[in-house]
């Protein structure tokens, strides 16, 4: 589906264009035209490929998606794919957008998320000096939007841990924090294999041999390099923490194991001294001096009460009952 076809020249936007015009105007000087397209179908990808002369093997990534963050040169044309993460209904969707960058064209491709990028369209007309840089700005712009949205989904995450670690001593809650605690290092994961890949590539962007269309936008390609940074720092930070919990919890666990443990034993001991004496008056022998009492009777089961009482007063003093 086209969302929106645009060409640019000197920064300033010139016309809404028509799919069959933009052939007409890649051959202008300082001209370039901006495409965005959302869940393409086979006859668009084929059409984008056909007036932009792409990559059979780029448009193949394009075509099946589910590609891993990376960014590939096609001769003068530049291929970038990025996940495009949130929070769905305290789930995290994954979507993907597929980025081709020449030098008088950038062709954009959403597939499955509810996120655009028309606010990143209005930013860079209304700055026509940056938009001026041409396609290698614009492919900054969507890089940048597509990192920042990275940062709420740390907020999320960080909220979610913060919640989890508040009850991480209450008792009787360990096994459902445990619990939570790896649906919350699922959810990490699934951004880090968002973020990490994505910086390991930008880094081609702003160092060494920097790709022509981006030769003249290398400063702001370190700025969405820091800013991947110190996401991945943050998600270093939070799988730590993570890690840290769970065995918080496992080692909770145990105590509590031990405490029943421990009111398990005492209660044993107890009835176990009780067991004993009556075991020893149930015997039948005719010559036991307890049988001709009269009191008999009282007397041990007033012994049997205070032997069990003064035990139960001595686990409850060192704390297992």
């Amino acid at each position: 589906m086209l969302i929106n076809c645009v060409a640019y020249q000197d920064g300033v936007k010139l016309a809404d264009l028509s799919v069959e015009e933009i052939s007409d105007y890649l051959g202008r000087p300082d001209c370039f035209v901006w495409v965005a397209l959302r869940d393409t179908t086979e006859a668009e990808l084929e059409k984008m490929q056909e007036e932009f002369g792409l990559h059979d093997l780029a448009i193949e990534d394009a075509r099946h998606g589910h590609q891993r963050p990376k960014i590939e040169e096609y001769g003068d044309t530049l291929f970038v794919a990025m996940h495009l993460v949130e929070v769905v209904d305290s789930e995290m969707a994954v979507g993907e957008v597929s980025i081709f960058v020449g030098r008088n064209f950038v062709l954009s491709i959403r597939n499955r998320s509810s996120l655009h990028f028309l606010g990143v369209r209005e930013r860079c007309e209304r700055e026509p000096e940056l938009l001026r840089l041409g396609a290698g700005f614009v492919l900054y712009a969507l890089m940048d939007a597509v990192v920042d949205r990275y940062f709420p989904v740390i907020d999320d995450l960080e909220s979610q841990l913060e919640t989890i670690e508040e009850r991480l001593f209450d008792k009787g809650t360990s096994l459902k924090n445990i619990e939570q605690l790896y649906e919350l290092k699922r959810k990490v994961v699934v951004l880090k294999h968002a973020v990490m890949p994505l910086m390991e590539t930008t880094g081609k962007l702003f160092g060494g041999r920097v790709p022509p269309v981006c030769a003249t936008t290398q400063e702001y390609f370190r700025d969405v390099y820091d800013h991947l940074t110190r996401i991945n720092a943050t998600i270093e930070a939070m799988r730590d923490t993570i890690t840290t919990a769970i065995l918080v919890c496992q080692s909770t666990v145990s105590i509590e194991q031990n405490e029943v443990n421990k009111r398990l034993a005492a209660w044993a001991g107890i009835f176990a001294v009780a067991t004993a004496f009556v075991g020893v008056w149930g015997m039948n022998f005719e010559h036991m001096p307890e049988l001709k009492l009269e009191y008999g009777y009282p007397l041990a089961l007033a012994l049997i009460a205070a032997t069990c009482g003064v035990l139960y007063y001595r686990f409850k003093k060192s704390g297992w009952l």
